[in-house]
């Protein structure tokens, strides 16, 4: 089994995007004005509207009630994310600070209230975890 993709349902398709290109400097892929991916060499951020849930189940997902979930990013340089994003975030819950297993982790809220966690290995035993 393989680990494709995580799909965030929004009432603004076009915001959220807007949004997460800004912010991991990946250009999404449109399918249609409803469904946007942003792929990555390990897994794919899927961003669709709410049309697309009567698709699978109506009322089966909701945007912006998402209080369990953490979306992360591996980057090169947290600090230079928390920089270039000052400007647009709304919420940053925790900024730049290394956690006590050895990554440096940004947690913000997008602009529909989701969790996400930008972080760099910094310690040896985290650069060897996710080393390429």
């Amino acid at each position: 089994m393989d680990f494709v993709s995580i799909r965030i349902i929004t009432g603004d398709v076009a915001r959220l995007v807007d949004f997460y290109e800004r912010a991991t400097a990946v250009a999404a892929n449109w399918s249609t004005e409803d469904f946007a991916e942003l792929r990555t060499p390990s897994a794919t951020l899927a961003i669709a509207g709410t049309r697309t849930v009567p698709l699978f189940a109506p009322g089966a997902a909701r945007p912006a009630q998402n209080h369990s979930v953490i979306v992360e990013f591996l980057v090169g340089d947290v600090d230079q994310v928390h920089r270039n994003l000052t400007d647009s975030v709304e919420e940053f819950v925790q900024t730049p600070t290394t956690m006590p297993w050895g990554n440096r982790s940004l947690l913000l809220r997008d602009p529909d209230g989701n969790l996400v966690n930008f972080f760099t290995p910094v310690t040896p035993a985290a650069l060897a975890k996710f080393a390429r």
